[in-house]
């Protein structure tokens, strides 16, 4: 993914920019005394990266779908620092530094328009990202000590500027499906004391929410249909994938009723659910 990155900030600085801009090489070098490209260049050197905490997030999505959940792992957002130098290659003389600055102006007139880098630049697998991709650039905080880095490239110290890319890296094991809780308990009552978690058992109630999914004859999920469990009038509606939920209820016996336009038929379900029992419901037919 950050190699795809590269090639997305080398593919900003080639459209739309300006004609000096567009006639120069854009690499991805290590700015050290070796380096001397014989043409214009604008150097992208990759010096650090290193975890968003500010970004970070320990939550996770969930999608349900055919009566499975897949959890979906949050990506781990990570700050790419680009260290951005500008080498003009043939010009000598009292030109040198003024086609350096030239050069560098036009990088961070470019790189300054997006906050986000645009979808349409982004390149293998940053295409079709969810989450946008940030960008701050020539921020305050860039190289600790620019001189000690020249001095370890074995070069004078030099006009640069600093680029940071937010990325979001998926996890190796991205998602995970496990089937749908039918039964949820909640458990009432007066707490033996402000401080305690325990409950007075004799002022204990116990509560159920139950859950399950409607689906036709071919086992497609059926939406819209209501379903209610009729000893307690209470009444659900399912979603898009068949799904809904009832509650809360008390432990027992009941007659679960589904109703899809003209149809209308009965089961008899227990809470809690016991071994085979599910709160799952196919309709027949017409």
């Amino acid at each position: 993914m950050i190699r795809d990155l590269s090639q997305t900030l080398r593919l900003l600085l080639t459209q739309g920019v300006p004609a000096e801009l567009a006639t120069a090489q854009i690499v991805f070098d290590r700015p050290s005394e070796q380096f001397n490209p014989t043409q214009a260049t604008i150097d992208l050197f990759l010096y650090d990266i290193r975890e968003n905490v500010e970004l970070r997030s320990n939550e996770s999505t969930v999608e349900r779908l055919n009566g499975q959940a897949t959890i979906h792992r949050p990506p781990l957002r990570i700050n790419c620092s680009y260290l951005v130098t500008a080498w003009p290659g043939g010009v000598s003389g009292d030109e040198l530094a003024l086609q350096e600055h030239r050069l560098l102006s036009q990088v961070l007139q470019v790189l300054a328009r997006y906050p986000t880098i645009p979808e349409s630049f982004l390149q293998g697998t940053l295409v079709g990202q969810t989450l946008p991709l940030p960008m701050v650039t020539a921020q305050a905080e860039g190289l600790k000590s620019p001189s000690e880095f020249w001095t370890a490239m074995g070069r004078q110290l030099r006009p640069s500027l600093n680029v940071v890319v937010t990325l979001a890296i998926p996890p190796l094991s991205e998602s995970e499906s496990v089937p749908l809780v039918i039964t949820r308990d909640f458990r009432l009552g007066e707490k033996m004391s402000a401080a305690a978690e325990q409950i007075i058992p004799a002022t204990e109630q116990q509560f159920f929410r139950i859950g399950g999914r409607v689906t036709d004859a071919s086992g497609q999920p059926v939406a819209g249909a209501t379903v209610m469990l009729v000893e307690r009038n209470l009444t659900a509606i399912a979603d898009a994938n068949g799904q809904y939920s009832l509650g809360a209820i008390s432990a027992g016996t009941y007659t679960l009723r589904l109703q899809s336009e003209t149809l209308v038929q009965e089961s008899t379900i227990s809470i809690p659910a016991t071994t085979n029992n599910h709160y799952d419901v196919q309709i027949n037919g017409e």
